[in-house]
């Protein structure tokens, strides 16, 4: 498999991609240089989480190519909003905490020395709209401690923000996001017993502009240079290939 496939007569042009913001750093660091540098067409990319671009879609928005979350995916191909031939798997995520530089860094290596942390910290930043925000508010519920730590919400985009401006002291979202600011540190992954591993694919949409060159990308997510984009980014790089069907 190519990792910089040619696009062939298509030209250069725009590729619209709807994507969710786990994999952002990967694809800034690597996946969509080396893309634009080898097929001469421009990605257009529209970060939100999955449950945004889901509420997107379901306003009629469309693109070339999609990553979301898996399960999304699949509702998506059931209705014929997204292309099954050709959809790959991309790389898994897990829920990790951060706090700013230099800041200590404390237990959370257990399910008690965790929620012993989330206690103590002033300010909890989490993501309301976000998958793992979702979770996290079910978790801190099951833990007993919903009403008790200092939340510090926001509706989207990088709760590890929220350290670098000191309104939180730990930062709770996926490992590949919290590593996308600067000026912060991955404390560690949640303990097993509370982790919550996200998967993610990619697929044309049934309706892209541009089908040579979404095929051309959606190559370029599978290929080995993109799985170590992943696994440098902090994802778990899934074993990738194209799917005929699912």
């Amino acid at each position: 498999m190519r990792d910089a496939p040619a696009i062939g007569s298509g030209g250069a042009g725009v590729l619209s991609v709807m994507s969710a913001i786990a994999v952002k750093v990967a694809f800034d660091r690597s996946i969509v240089a080396s893309f634009q540098a080898a097929t001469g067409l421009h990605l257009d990319i529209v970060w939100q989480p999955t449950t945004v671009l889901m509420r997107q879609i379901r306003d009629g928005r469309r693109a070339d190519v999609i990553v979301a979350i898996d399960e999304s995916m699949d509702a998506l191909e059931g209705e014929g909003i997204i292309d099954p031939h050709g959809r790959v798997d991309i790389a898994s995520a897990v829920l990790g905490v951060a706090v700013p530089s230099g800041a200590p860094h404390p237990d959370i290596s257990t399910v008690a020395s965790f929620r012993d942390a989330l206690l103590k910290a002033e300010g909890v930043a989490f993501s309301t709209g976000g998958a793992s925000g979702i979770y996290f508010s079910a978790l801190i519920s099951r833990l007993g401690i919903a009403d008790r730590i200092t939340a510090v919400t926001i509706p989207a985009g990088f709760t590890a923000e929220k350290l670098v401006t000191g309104e939180a002291a730990l930062a709770v979202q996926q490992i590949s996001e919290l590593i996308s600011v600067p000026g912060v540190e991955v404390v560690g992954p949640f303990p097993d017993e509370v982790q919550s591993t996200t998967n993610f694919s990619a697929a044309m949409f049934t309706e892209a502009a541009d089908r040579e060159g979404a095929s051309a990308f959606l190559e370029t997510l599978a290929s080995k240079s993109a799985h170590a984009a992943y696994e440098a980014a902090g994802l778990v790089s899934r074993l990738t290939h194209v799917s005929t069907s699912r």
